[in-house]
């Protein structure tokens, strides 16, 4: 398993490099499609444990909401956000009226698949749209990955005790505490090669570089117990096989959602 996630990502890092590098259209379009691909999934994840959510309306929203935030920041999200919820009420009054007695709760999770995944994946476009953005993306990104490596190296040769027995079984605090060592060596490590390659005045020290890493370590693991608990329920490992030895698109992204939300408002308020 291992070789296939090296294998993977050496495969894929540098197409996403390329991407972030080249920003605008390019970058919006291969985020809208991967948070699309992670929405189906999302979707398929509670239809594996019975429940009827629109699938085509959890990928219709979270490709509306990338979009939008990609065209006109967040001009659009108040009626796009308000269609999806009247489509969604609508589709599920006629599932209802047609005999699915849990139509309430396909509502709930129609309408969380584009909030959570699409709402929140977006902000990867808000975050590279900030003066410097290529550059806070390019910190920001390798901590949250630091954090997860680290943890899953360390953890998984002297972790003893479970950060989560329930959740996720394999996590230790061990592996935790040294992915936010990791997280923020690394958060250091590249705002400091930032703040060589830009201009006075951009931001970058090692101090904010350091907060980034810190923050994002500590807490991005979140994402991943979160979708820990939707699949434990639902009872399946990964929420697809699309990336061998990695799981799904959601599998991949479970952590990023949350460090692109944290890092836009970190950075936006406090360090530009």
């Amino acid at each position: 398993m291992l070789r296939q996630r090296v294998l993977v990502t050496v495969v894929l890092l540098p197409i996403g490099l390329i991407l972030i590098y080249l920003g605008g259209i390019p970058f919006l379009l291969f985020i809208t499609l991967f948070l699309s691909l992670a929405a189906w999934e999302y979707a398929r994840l509670f239809q594996k444990g019975g429940f009827q959510p629109a699938s085509l309306l959890v990928v219709a929203g979270t490709v509306a909401i990338t979009l939008g935030r990609g065209l006109d920041g967040f001009q659009s999200a108040h009626w796009i956000l308000g269609s999806l919820i009247l489509l969604s009420m609508l589709y599920h009054l006629v599932a209802y009226e047609r005999g699915r007695d849990q139509a309430g709760t396909d509502f709930a999770i129609t309408l969380s698949g584009p909030i959570y995944v699409g709402w929140l994946g977006a902000y990867l476009i808000s975050l590279r749209d900030i003066p410097n953005g290529m550059a806070w993306f390019l910190v920001a990104l390798p901590a949250i990955w630091a954090a997860d490596s680290g943890a899953y190296f360390y953890g998984r040769k002297f972790g003893r005790h479970k950060l989560s027995p329930r959740l996720s079984p394999k996590k230790s605090w061990e592996g935790y505490i040294a992915g936010i060592v990791s997280g923020t060596l690394i958060g250091m490590a590249f705002a400091a090669i930032a703040s060589a390659n830009l201009p006075a005045g951009s931001g970058f020290t090692l101090l904010r570089g350091a907060i980034l890493g810190l923050v994002l370590a500590v807490v991005t693991p979140l994402g991943d117990l979160g979708e820990s608990m939707i699949k434990r329920q639902v009872g399946v490992k990964d929420s697809s096989k699309l990336f061998p030895g990695h799981g799904g698109a959601f599998d991949r992204i479970d952590s990023w959602i949350w460090g692109a939300i944290l890092s836009y408002y970190l950075i936006t308020w406090f360090f530009i």
